[in-house]
């Protein structure tokens, strides 16, 4: 049951939403997932903790980054299965497709000299 409600209680705010929807795209470091969600940096790191627990996200060193990309549920059953949906719902929300606009100019070595 634990699994479950992390899963559950992960996709309960919208930013992580919406990073989920970003990263199925490309995998980003917090630093440029903080300039396109214009949130603080903190925050940004916070979501990723609870992305990562729920089993959701998972983070691969390089270097000084970390980056991150969908992890599909390789662990958690209810992970795989929202992951999956997930695919297909919201694609019409226009903050997100905003932000896949501009993911192709979103580059680590500018965004992390702004942090």
């Amino acid at each position: 049951m634990d699994d479950f409600v992390n899963v559950m209680k992960a996709l309960s705010d919208p930013n992580r939403v919406r990073i989920i929807k970003i990263l199925q795209n490309k995998a980003l470091c917090v630093c440029e997932l903080q300039e396109l969600l214009s949130i603080p940096q903190p925050a940004v790191s916070k979501h990723m903790k609870v992305l990562e627990k729920a089993g959701l996200v998972i983070g691969t060193k390089d270097g000084l980054w970390v980056y991150y990309s969908v992890d599909y549920g390789s662990n958690n059953p209810y992970a795989a299965a929202l992951l999956g949906n997930l695919r297909h719902w919201i694609s019409g929300d226009a903050q997100v497709n905003q932000m896949k606009k501009r993911l192709p100019d979103i580059r680590r070595h500018t965004s992390c000299k702004r942090s």
